[in-house]
């Protein structure tokens, strides 16, 4: 239908015929001359329709923006002064000599260029939203980033290889999405929350090293940078440790930031232990572009009489932490308050601070700390006349979590980011985490592998360490992966530990325990969040913008109407009866 792409058009085009298929971007009228501004996936080309040409002039004046026209004309030179040097074709225009309405369109519900439609009208009607350049070059990315990956797994090795959607229900952290079997009544599929145990699976099989960009469904609360069914790029391999693995991954990201974005991260990434990570920053997945760091004062604050910081500083579970903030004296009295709201919400019950003027230190605290006190921090914090400093004390989760998301909201409200691009490895995570009734939970997945032998795992799991690692980009975890459990001794204690019994075991996860025990290889992989190396890529804030058809953060599609109510004879068929409770 088409000669040429509009974005394509330039002045080697000059005095040619051209046909040109497009949507109407924008539609002017200057002085009996018609301008359309016509839009394809390659860009915009300036058509004119003059009054010489009646039926086509006439046509023109019926065409409104986002109809879909096929324009006939030839390549022109603008005037000098009509150049527009902000778009590719801006030296040249198309004089049409004929259009054609290939369909209409009804007045659009939002304007394209509009920074103020809300996210719920532009999810309602994506198909409009994804017309937008913005949208456009982001799903244009997120198919470069694909190929990228594609190509690099072929070149090392790798073998793509599916796995299924319908399984069995195994726990892996978050709810599952469960699909009732007709054929098997009263039984259930799950979808994936990952390939994990597959993966694992195709390791025992022999083949060594396999991969897939693949779709993963989980049921939990979600945010910005969640979705009820995500894509990863799932890799796994045998006969490779964490440090070789982690290294082939990282060549891979720093490959893939220079062909798609022209980032040059850096030419080895640093680690970091996942205590560090917390006690420095308060978060295991550490932002390095922010130049702030929590500073541990438990032990100059245990015999100060304000007990709110002497309370949790004298506590087993307790951690009393500053920040500093270099010129954070010039932060009002309200920004405070909205600082403190903000960190209630992670549980902290305020937010104390000092700040450093001309004339010394400041704060309503202070009289209960003390000069020799209140130094000290100052000492210890480095600060400086024009800094302020913030306290976190309580429970050390309450103090990590309101601390460490207070120091990125500071960087973004405060502009303190001292780098552009920041990637770092997380090592050293625990194997389990406590619940406050004592019970164990895994921290990655059970099939994450310990670095202590059975003997020392079973004495002191709590403080026993995984052979786990994450990788991290300005915040945001993109990658995750462990070396796996690949004896079936070893595998069984850490189900027992998470209190899952032989007989459970074997319910849930008889097929994998049995592999174990037929050869299985070392192991180990990682899984990237596409959706958010997209996300970061794109400098977005939301995943939702990286993703042809998202769900809103209740996890419903406004373009379809899902989830939806079926038919009674569907139910009927998967023998389901719905109980709803009834209208007041």
């Amino acid at each position: 239908m088409r000669s040429n792409f509009c974005g394509e058009l330039n002045k080697t085009n000059l005095n040619e015929e051209v046909i040109l298929c497009g949507w109407v971007n924008r539609r002017r009228d200057h002085g009996g001359v018609i301008f359309l501004d016509l839009r394809d996936k390659k860009g915009l080309a300036q058509i004119v329709i003059n009054p010489e040409t009646a039926d086509t002039f006439k046509l023109a004046e019926t065409i409104r923006n986002e109809f879909v026209i096929k324009v006939t004309g030839k390549v022109l030179a603008r005037d000098s002064e009509m150049i527009n040097k902000k778009i590719p074709t801006g030296e040249i225009e198309v004089l049409a000599d004929k259009i054609e309405i290939l369909n209409a369109s009804k007045p659009i519900p939002f304007q394209l260029d509009s920074m103020e439609t809300s996210e719920e009208v532009r999810l309602k009607y994506r198909y409009l939203d994804l017309r937008r350049d913005e949208m456009q070059q982001r799903l244009r990315l997120r198919s470069k980033v694909t190929h990228f990956m594609r190509d690099f797994m072929d070149k090392n090795d790798f073998l793509d290889i599916e796995t299924p959607f319908l399984t069995k229900a195994t726990p892996e952290g978050a709810r599952d999405y469960l699909v009732p079997s007709r054929t098997h009544e009263g039984s259930f599929f799950a979808l994936p929350q990952s390939p994990q145990l597959f993966k694992q699976l195709l390791m025992m099989s022999g083949f060594e090293r396999c991969y897939q960009i693949v779709k993963c469904f989980r049921d939990e609360d979600l945010r910005a940078d969640r979705q009820p069914e995500f894509t990863q790029l799932d890799v796994e391999t045998s006969f490779m440790n964490e440090e070789e693995i982690t290294s082939l991954m990282e060549e891979m990201v720093r490959g893939l930031f220079k062909e798609v974005g022209s980032i040059d991260l850096p030419k080895k990434f640093p680690t970091i232990t996942y205590d560090d990570a917390i006690s420095l920053y308060g978060v295991d997945r550490p932002d390095l572009r922010i130049p702030l760091k929590l500073v541990d004062v438990n032990e100059i604050m245990k015999d100060v009489e304000f007990k709110v910081f002497s309370g949790p500083a004298n506590s087993e579970k307790g951690r009393v932490a500053a920040l500093k903030v270099p010129g954070g004296a010039t932060i009002s009295r309200k920004q405070i308050d909205d600082y403190t709201k903000f960190v209630s919400i992670y549980g902290a019950k305020g937010l104390a601070y000092i700040k450093i003027n001309d004339d010394g230190p400041s704060s309503p605290i202070i009289k209960f700390l003390g000069d020799d006190v209140t130094q000290q921090v100052i000492d210890l914090t480095e600060a400086k006349k024009g800094d302020i400093i913030f306290f976190g004390a309580d429970k050390s989760k309450i103090v990590n979590e309101a601390l460490g998301s207070l120091r990125e909201k500071l960087a973004k409200d405060l502009n303190l980011f001292d780098k552009e691009w920041a990637p770092i490895w997380v090592i050293d995570f625990p194997m389990f985490d406590v619940s406050d009734d004592g019970s164990l939970n895994a921290i990655h997945h059970p099939f994450t592998a310990p670095s202590v032998d059975t003997k020392t795992l079973l004495e002191n799991p709590e403080k026993s360490l995984s052979r786990a690692y994450d990788l991290v980009i300005n915040g945001s975890e993109v990658g995750g992966g462990s070396i796996r459990i690949h004896k079936s001794e070893m595998q069984k204690t850490v189900l027992r530990l998470l209190g899952i019994e032989d007989e459970e075991a074997r319910e849930k996860f008889g097929f994998l325990l049995d592999a174990l025990d037929y050869g299985c290889p070392p192991h180990g992989g990682i899984a990237f969040g596409l959706d958010r190396l997209v996300m970061t890529l794109s400098k977005t804030d939301s995943i939702r913008d990286v993703i042809a058809f998202p769900k809103t953060q209740t996890a419903a599609c406004l373009l379809t109407d899902a989830p939806s109510s079926v038919s009674k004879s569907q139910l009927k068929e998967l023998n389901i009866k719905v109980s709803l409770p009834a209208k007041s």
